[in-house]
């Protein structure tokens, strides 16, 4: 590993150098142990511990099979997927690895009782298998998390739906937290040159799940003049949201719970903005109950921030606590679109908000192939910054993840992998300059 982080790190060094580097047999990455997933049985959620579930530990470097490639990874980052498979909910993420395994001999090779998680990487590929012919060794690259076999028509319209659509590093193995990462080559773009290895793994999952959420037509079709709710407008979904919703000539309406992430929002350019925390918005009167009052008072000061509109789409990620509320704020003839459950899967709401209002309750997961490009290529042209606030480095991956769990963070987190340290791999520092304002609204100190 050695050779190959000074071939990165030393200027000039050309492309044909890295095929000619040897690879190493094992290297370090994060894992799950198979053994292990009862760890936590009897405890809730917030009681589970992922810094006792990770383990950072040297594995075998995979067998490279044709389309795919072998990428040194520099940064990773932390997603909410790496929360759930660490303390193994809704399920242990093992069973997706034993029926991966059973598709074919190549897809064997994930299913291990160890699974190296991740799905986001920014590095530069060392190898490609056959039948790659747009990606070579030296290429400076990043990676989505979309993995499909598109063997089956139903994925050729839209590569998320083809029945073989996982998430790479939560549904397959050889994730990016680690100093290697095995992917399939089409979930390969190109690093945007501003960035450091760090800002640029940051953005890849959300980023992409905001697209095709907001923008694209397989989600809200966001247009200019939208009102749109955010929920958790500084976490790392609705950051990418937010920028997004300001970008495309939309209003966020911004939900944050501290002054210091309101004012990350109006830093980002959102003006309406509600700290939910000091307005004390309760919309669960007990476990069972919800409480119809705090949905009429947090419409009302909607309302208040809007000219007196209703929002045209929701975003929506919490799940249970606020869907309730999401469904009644929403306009007549609006749009609710959801792609996560952080706060829990079983949804309640008052249907007769939803049919008699003619809105729509979107189902979206994360995005396809053209949708993940188009989102990247907004980073690449200065449109979209990353909202990384700090990184650890591979060793404490665990409490990087247990920061996440427990919401004691903002933006996105990074994990440097093979990095030294934070602050290499920019290659336009004139663009950086112009930018660096904005690429740094969610850093915090180290």
């Amino acid at each position: 590993m050695t050779r190959i982080l000074e071939a990165i790190t030393a200027s000039g060094t050309e492309p044909g150098a890295f095929a000619a580097l040897p690879l190493p047999a094992s290297y370090r990455a994060v894992t799950v142990h198979k053994d292990e997933t009862e760890m936590f049985a009897g405890l809730a959620t917030h009681e589970k511990d992922p810094r006792k579930s990770l383990h950072v530990e040297e594995v075998p470097v995979p067998e490279l099979g044709p389309g795919e490639a072998l990428v040194a990874v520099m940064a990773s980052s932390v997603n909410y997927n790496t929360v759930w498979s660490s303390i193994f909910e809704p399920m242990p993420t093992f069973g997706f690895l034993e029926r991966y395994g059973r598709l074919s001999d190549l897809t064997r090779r994930h299913d291990l009782p160890y699974h190296v998680l991740g799905s986001d990487l920014a590095g530069v590929v060392l190898r490609t298998g056959p039948g790659v012919n747009l990606w070579h060794p030296g290429d400076e690259v990043v990676a989505h998390c979309l993995s499909v076999e598109l063997e089956s028509a139903d994925g050729h319209g839209d590569t998320m739906l083809d029945p073989e659509q996982r998430i790479w590093g939560f549904e397959t193995n050889f994730g990016g937290l680690a100093e290697i990462a095995l992917v399939k080559s089409n979930q390969l773009m190109p690093k945007p040159a501003h960035l450091t290895w760090e800002e640029a793994a940051a953005s890849g999952l959300v980023n992409s799940t905001a697209y095709r959420q907001l923008v694209s037509r397989n989600g809200a079709g966001m247009k200019q003049g939208d009102n749109v709710l955010i929920w958790g407008a500084t976490g790392g979904l609705g950051a990418y949201a937010t920028q997004l919703a300001l970008a495309g000539g939309a209003t966020p309406v911004c939900v944050v719970s501290s002054p210091q992430k309101a004012e990350i929002c109006r830093r980002m350019g959102a003006e309406a903005v509600i700290d939910r925390a000091a307005e004390d918005y309760r919309f669960w009167s007990d476990e069972n109950t919800q409480n119809p009052r705090e949905w009429k008072r947090f419409g009302s000061r909607i309302r208040e921030l809007t000219g007196g509109e209703d929002v045209d789409i929701v975003f929506e990620h919490p799940g249970r606590e606020t869907f309730g509320a999401s469904v009644y704020v929403t306009r007549k003839g609006g749009t609710v679109v959801t792609c996560a459950s952080t706060t829990g899967f079983m949804h309640t709401y008052d249907n007769r908000y939803l049919w008699m209002s003619l809105n729509r309750i979107i189902g979206s997961h994360f995005a396809n192939y053209r949708e993940a490009w188009e989102a990247n290529r907004l980073v690449a042209k200065g449109k979209i910054h990353p909202a990384l606030s700090r990184c650890y480095p591979l060793e404490d991956t665990g409490q990087a993840v247990h920061d996440v769990h427990h919401n004691l963070h903002q933006g996105k987190v990074g994990v440097l992998a093979l990095a030294p340290h934070p602050g290499l791999g920019v290659r336009d520092a004139e663009m950086r300059e112009r930018h660096l304002s904005a690429i740094n609204r969610f850093r915090t100190p180290e």
